[in-house]
């Protein structure tokens, strides 16, 4: 009679496979918390994006998503990775080098320049093949929201250049100062899961990049409807539930403050969607579906920087102020202010992720709760200002913090737009932005029978010419 199975070395404990310092359920959390913080960039943000728009510039937009999403990966995997959570070059950005071969994905995630005087670096209880991929996630959808500035007039030739760059010289920049132990992080900075990282520098760097790429069409700037509310609510309900690996997975562990901040994330979402929605009804006499969504975003990216360090009931404020400040902003501000007018800013990146990620930033600087910061800061005695002692100081702290990364975004990203446009153009031509999807793509994202007269972009002995023609259909009974 044959012998019992023997269980394979893949699932027992204390192998190779499985090795003593693995936790599987920080693991399976990590790898879920990153899945979902990516399906907010994919499909999540190209679902929102395409239906926001108008009709023409629908697919464009989609596709100016989905292109970021894939292209940041080999460079995260090739360089940026370690650039951003590696050995430290300088103050202010890790060494460069590849994160590809197994010698360095299976062995134990540490993060080698977060040690602080006598507390050693991180050391997670996962493999770095998992944290590489969690922060991949972030990257890409950092600048994906970017994206969001320049839609409906951005070369799509100029973006696919921009984002390898940008990531490289300006993301990592940002992710080592803060998170991956660089000057900001040493001197106790807080930034839970990225206000600052994330949403301050894409608000920061996507209203820069509108400056140099310029505004779309007058007509466009004039007339701009979504094309599809209903695909906007779905990719805003993507964004919104996968924040809770956005938020939730940025302790890098399944513990009690992964649970606080999950929490706090739909307290202050919420709080703040109903804000906006009341400000739209007071002022306009009826809610908005886009302001609703637009408070969404802000609540979302206003707890970002505290989710885990602030108590329910600040998670409560931080919701209304989010869903007030970037109202008033947006709405009044935007249409007083020189610079707000003068700068295209299509979805209003600005807005809902630079003014509303300082807000989170300088908010936890006030409410961050001792108890909650010794349960993730490294930094001993971390505190908000109203806890007393010197706490008062977090409060500065986090505006230099702020300061930092808009003043590295917007000189970063201007010299890399620059150089861009000295090979290419930044932006389409005016015929070209008059025809939108099928100038760009030779596609269309609704193509329907029976629509009638159309332009075709053509190219046509090296000339970009437009011919208009009549679509006629034979319907064979």
């Amino acid at each position: 009679m044959a012998n019992a199975s023997v269980v394979p070395s893949g699932y027992q404990q204390g192998t190779a496979a499985s090795p003593e310092w693995l936790n599987k359920g920080d693991n399976a959390w990590q790898m879920i918390s990153a899945t979902l913080v990516g399906m907010q960039g994919m499909p999540g943000l190209v679902i929102l994006y395409a239906g926001l728009v108008k009709k023409k510039w629908a697919l464009n937009s989609a596709f100016m998503a989905l292109f970021a999403f894939a292209a940041v990966m080999p460079c995260w995997v090739l360089w940026a990775y370690k650039m951003s959570f590696g050995h430290k070059l300088l103050p202010f950005w890790g060494k460069a080098g590849p994160a590809v071969s197994q010698d360095f994905l299976i062995p134990q995630a540490v993060l080698p320049s977060t040690s602080y005087k006598n507390i050693t670096a991180a050391k997670l209880l996962y493999p770095t093949a998992t944290m590489v991929f969690f922060q991949y996630a972030f990257a890409a959808v950092t600048v994906i929201l970017l994206a969001g500035s320049v839609l409906a007039r951005m070369s799509i030739k100029a973006w696919m250049v921009f984002v390898p760059l940008w990531i490289t010289f300006s993301y990592s920049v940002g992710a080592f100062s803060v998170w991956g132990g660089g000057f900001l992080f040493q001197w106790g900075v807080m930034d839970y899961s990225g206000g600052y990282v994330v949403h301050l520098a894409s608000g920061a760097a996507g209203f820069t990049a509108a400056y140099w790429v310029g505004p779309r069409l007058r007509e466009d700037r004039e007339e701009f409807p979504p094309n599809n509310l209903l695909l906007a609510i779905a990719g805003a309900g993507i964004l919104w539930m996968g924040w809770s690996g956005f938020n939730g997975g940025d302790p890098f562990t399944a513990n009690v403050d992964s649970s606080m901040a999950v929490l706090n994330t739909h307290i202050c979402a919420s709080t703040s969607l109903l804000v906006w929605t009341c400000w739209d009804v007071i002022f306009f006499k009826k809610p908005s579906v886009i302001g609703a969504i637009q408070g969404m975003i802000t609540g979302l990216v206003c707890i970002t920087p505290g989710a885990g360090l602030v108590q329910g009931w600040a998670a409560l404020v931080m919701g209304i102020v989010s869903g007030t400040i970037p109202w008033y902003t947006m709405m009044v501000l935007g249409k007083k202010l020189w610079f707000l007018q003068a700068v295209d800013d299509t979805l209003g990146v600005f807005h809902t992720h630079a003014v509303a990620g300082t807000l989170g930033g300088a908010l936890t600087g006030l409410f961050a709760h001792p108890d909650l910061c010794s349960l993730f800061l490294p930094i001993p005695n971390s505190k908000g200002a109203f806890y007393g002692g010197r706490g008062g100081v977090q409060f500065w702290k986090q505006l230099v913090g702020a300061c930092f990364i808009i003043g590295w975004n917007v000189v970063a990203t201007s010299i890399i737009l620059c150089l861009i446009k000295l090979v290419l153009p930044l932006r389409m031509t005016e015929p070209e932005l008059k025809i939108g999807d099928d100038a760009a793509h030779g596609e269309e994202a609704y193509a329907l029978i029976g629509q009638g007269q159309r332009e075709i972009y053509i190219q046509n002995g090296g000339n970009n010419d437009f011919v208009q023609h009549e679509e006629r259909e034979e319907h064979r009974v």
